[in-house]
């Protein structure tokens, strides 16, 4: 059985001192005890403020980004290390704004990936098609590219500790979301090219959760298909009531 994951990404947004206002209130709530893991991903600026006001409550914190080198003269870029440092378990790689603004590669994706893992860090890797890939009937054959190049080289137990989210970057800020049904055809296939590429218990014990569009509106719809593990939120998890209410939803989810 595959814990239920939400995950929150709020990109470019919410100050140090926005992040500590919005921390305190969202504990407020109350964060033990809730059937999914959960995470949120700040921008590096309020990392700090996020782990000292929830570091030691259920709630898991992570990085946006992170570069495949130690160190070195990479200007605005952070490293594995800083990462861990700064109180982050997790670490996002390849989200499809990444992606698109700033050329990031498939090699790229395979780098960073290796880096997290060799430095403990859990990572979520993003994979995803564009409009015009979806209307030329191309979904799978781009997923397919960018999940088998993401995870190239890697040992299937390597794999394993890898969770993939299925981002259709039609849907990312859009307004627009994959319908249950599209998502759970996607979810479905990446993991039949998990169990075809690597191993069918490994394929069955990574999580992948659905990015795009993802609100209290639609969350248990998508939560309640058999083969999406979880939500990657964007700008619902920017407002305390919306995210929460999504946790609140995972926890009626029965499967």
């Amino acid at each position: 059985m595959r814990k239920l994951f939400i995950a929150g990404n709020w990109k470019m947004n919410h100050t140090g001192t926005e992040t500590e206002r919005f921390c305190r209130e969202l504990r407020a709530k109350g964060l033990e005890g809730h059937k999914a893991d959960l995470l949120l991903c700040p921008p590096y600026t309020s990392i700090h403020a996020m782990v000292s006001v929830l570091g030691d409550s259920a709630m898991n914190v992570g990085a946006q980004n992170l570069h495949e080198k130690d160190s070195g003269a990479y200007t605005a870029e952070i490293s594995a290390d800083m990462i861990r440092d700064a109180g982050c378990t997790y670490v996002l790689i390849g989200h499809s704004e990444r992606r698109r603004y700033f050329h990031e590669s498939d090699e790229g994706v395979n780098a960073k990936l290796k880096k997290a893992l060799d430095k403990d860090l859990s990572p979520i890797v993003c994979i995803g098609e564009k409009k015009e890939e979806r209307e030329d009937g191309v979904t799978e054959k781009v997923v397919r590219k960018q999940l088998l190049a993401a995870l190239e080289g890697l040992s299937a137990e390597a794999a394993g500790k890898v969770t993939l989210a299925y981002e259709p970057v039609w849907a990312i800020g859009t307004g627009l979301t994959a319908s249950p049904e599209q998502a759970q055809e996607v979810h479905r296939f990446i993991r039949r090219t998990l169990a075809e590429n690597l191993d069918g218990h490994v394929a069955d014990r990574i999580r992948i959760l659905y990015g795009g569009g993802a609100k209290p509106a639609n969350a248990e719809a998508l939560l309640s298909e058999e083969d999406i593990d979880g939500l990657l939120i964007g700008g619902a998890s920017l407002k305390v009531d919306d995210l929460y209410k999504i946790i609140e939803i995972a926890d009626t989810i029965n499967k």
